[in-house]
């Protein structure tokens, strides 16, 4: 039985419901047990970069958009953590890069995850132990197909 209970908000309006592919990744990844998080409510909200920027510089004193912001758990409320991850950000880097925009927000959903799992990014040694900890959880995804799952709306209401 999970010890998670997702409450996910899509306020990306062209990202096609990610509220099951999001579920079936962080399934996924609780059921490794390679990277645990505490129990309780976990949130994941999916922004443009203009929102991210503001709760960045809210929180962070730096108004720049950036790809992920993670806020740790809070065991006293059973918060597993909130993950904010722009879409925005994901779209413009797998362009930049050339791969696949599930990829690229499968990365940031992890990224996120890894921050409550207790990895950091702050200096040079905790980045490179970051990057190796998101390369065994996408290999953990891709085993489990629940990697490629993201989709943005190409037609316009």
């Amino acid at each position: 039985m999970s010890r998670l209970h997702l409450e996910i908000s899509n306020q990306y309006k062209l990202l096609a419901d990610p509220i099951e592919a999001t579920k079936q990744l962080y399934r996924a990844l609780e059921a490794s047990g390679a990277f645990p998080i505490a129990p309780g409510e976990l949130s994941v909200v999916f922004v443009t970069d203009a929102t991210i920027g503001r709760i960045h510089d809210d929180f962070m004193d730096d108004p720049s958009a950036t790809d992920v912001i993670t806020f740790p758990a809070n065991t006293e409320m059973e918060s597993a953590g909130e993950i904010i991850v722009s879409v925005d950000h994901a779209r413009s880097r797998a362009e930049e890069l050339g791969e696949p925009f599930s990829r690229e927000l499968s990365l940031y959903l992890v990224h996120g995850w890894l921050h409550l799992a207790g990895y950091d990014d702050r200096d040079e040694t905790d980045r490179a132990a970051m990057r190796i900890a998101e390369q065994q959880a996408l290999e953990i995804l891709d085993k489990t197909s629940h990697c490629s799952h993201f989709h943005i709306n190409t037609y316009h209401i």
